[in-house]
């Protein structure tokens, strides 16, 4: 067969070629380019991220026949025997094979010699952390008094298995794993040298799955190509890697947000439809929450590579920063406990099912109507949600308007603190909101009274997040706008203030104590005003 897997034809062969380890690039081309190399390496990291591709390269540049240095030309017999793994000064062994002893000091006793053709003996030891412990011991001699034509190059993915004695003798350089860009900028460029056909998200899908590792996504790659009949298409790839489009998972997600449970379960049968690999949908909608709270917690967050941008705003604007924390949580619990469920059907759906029996229950109105089919534990047990879900409700007044009190000029306010328990603001987004005051209101716009160094939360972003939860609680959308004042009678400020009126009360009634006093008179004790706290905040 005349074929050769892309891993192999286009494994690099210099190092200018490598992807994602710069760190490790950089250090041994100034120790080649300097003369000042060691004599043995260690280089650690999951697999498939480049360490005997980096061995390789740099036995090449020990022997290149122009010369040593960071640059082998690639072209002499020494490269060219390097490349096609027949160089006699380069010996690779698998310690996972042989991992006795008597391996170990064949290579010793081998060590002793001059090189046969090139100026340095290179040892490949690949997966090292498999010798037994003699082996180790009948190694460590060597590597503390190496002969000065040998060098050993050790590569492991589980450097916490070698002992200390040899990890002292060694230079460790730990390879990372490869951000999926990398990996699907790395298969667009092979994709374009080979001429093969490719969609973008298609890439993206094989570089998420292949988990760090650039040959395992070669290898999916070369899966891809031939399941697609010579294209890498998008649909394929989902197909083959039994993952789903992004808009099936984000029904879940919008079925959960609703607490709607008929939904919910339809979303999940028409997932199971496809017989998709369940820990990987479980992994997707984990990733969705993950996107979801960055938009709730890091101001003016856009990810320009990003889909269905306009229902992951709205998912982080419904929900409470808390309760995507827990969404997240329960789909990795999901995921480990698939294996524990009686299928993995079952074990899918009760993971979707956990997520909205712990759904926090909801007093406003939007809520107890879109409820209305869930389980009794998730809809609110009150007399309003009663009267909403089984009679036809009567025409509510205008909401901005409602719970108004009278204020000079004959402008009527809605209670801002109640709209913000209402909305059940949390996080951030809370955090704002309590900082402002309601200072004045035009038609449908609120105008926010904010202290001015407090105005750089108000981002629009973070108002746009606002002005949805606010509108779920009044009805219709108000406009809202921030104006910044020195010190705005805001909730938090009042909450700050009750505060510290109630820890002066509470350090006056100390100080006055009969015991207290006594125990300052006798003793020379003294009271820690930082370690007192009212009693209703340690409730």
């Amino acid at each position: 067969m005349s074929y050769q897997v892309l891993a192999r034809k286009w494994r690099p062969r210099r190092f200018s070629e490598l992807v994602g380890q710069e760190h490790v690039v950089r250090a041994l081309t100034h120790a080649l380019d300097t003369g000042r190399m060691h004599h043995a390496y260690l280089f650690t990291g999951t697999r498939g991220v480049g360490k005997t591709t980096i061995a390789r390269i740099l036995a090449k540049s020990l022997n290149c026949e122009r010369g040593s240095g960071a640059e082998p030309c690639g072209e002499c017999a020494v490269c060219q025997a390097v490349d096609a793994g027949r160089f006699v000064d380069l010996l690779e062994i698998d310690a996972a094979s042989n991992t006795g002893v008597d391996d170990v000091r064949e290579v010793i006793e081998n060590a002793q010699y001059a090189p046969t053709r090139g100026r340095y003996k290179v040892y490949l030891i690949d997966e090292v952390h498999m010798l037994s412990r003699n082996a180790f011991n009948a190694l460590l001699k060597t590597l503390e008094e190496p002969p000065p034509h040998a060098m050993f190059l050790l590569a492991t993915t589980d450097p916490q298995k070698l002992p200390v004695t040899v990890l002292s003798r060694c230079l460790k350089f730990n390879l990372k794993r490869l951000l999926p860009e990398q990996i699907q900028g790395q298969m667009q460029h092979i994709l374009g040298a080979e001429g093969i056909a490719c969609e973008v998200e298609a890439l993206a899908l094989l570089a998420r799955a292949a988990d760090g590792s650039l040959r395992d996504a070669l290898s999916l790659l070369d899966q891809a190509i031939a399941y697609g009949g010579g294209a890498v298409q998008a649909a394929d790839v989902r197909a083959m890697l039994g993952s789903l489009d992004g808009a099936e998972v984000l029904g879940l997600a919008q079925a959960l947000a609703a607490g709607d449970g008929k939904a919910l379960l339809a979303e999940a049968q028409r997932i199971v439809a496809f017989a998709p690999d369940f820990g990987k949908v479980l992994d997707d909608l984990a990733a969705l929450w993950h996107r979801v709270q960055l938009r709730q917690l890091v101001p003016d967050y856009r990810d320009a590579n990003e889909a269905d941008v306009a229902a992951l705003d709205d998912l982080a604007a419904r929900l409470g920063a808390e309760e995507v924390q827990l969404d997240y949580q329960l789909a990795l619990s999901g995921r480990r406990d698939l294996p524990l469920a009686p299928d993995e059907v079952t074990g899918f759906e009760m993971a979707l099912l956990r997520m909205l029996a712990f759904r926090p229950q909801r007093d406003d109105a939007v809520s107890a109507a879109s409820s209305s089919t869930a389980p009794p534990a998730a809809r609110p047990a009150t007399a309003a949600a009663h009267v909403i879900a089984d009679a036809p409700a009567a025409p509510a007044p205008s909401p901005i308007a409602t719970r108004a009190s009278a204020v000079p000029g004959g402008t009527a306010l809605p209670d801002w603190s109640e709209l913000i328990e209402r909305a059940e603001l949390r996080g951030p987004l809370g955090e704002m909101a309590r900082r402002a005051a309601l200072q004045s209101r035009d038609g449908h716009t609120l105008v926010l009274a904010m202290a001015h160094h407090d105005l750089v939360l108000a981002s629009p972003a973070m108002l746009g997040q606002l002005e949805a939860r606010l509108e779920a609680v009044l009805g219709e959308r108000p406009r809202l706008r921030c104006v910044g004042v020195e010190q705005p009678d805001s909730p938090a400020a009042r909450a700050a203030a009750q505060q510290g009126s109630a820890q002066s009360a509470a350090l006056g009634a100390l100080q006055a104590d009969p015991v207290i006093v006594e125990l300052q008179q006798t003793f020379g004790a003294r009271l820690l005003p930082e370690s007192i706290k009212p009693v209703e905040q340690t409730r």
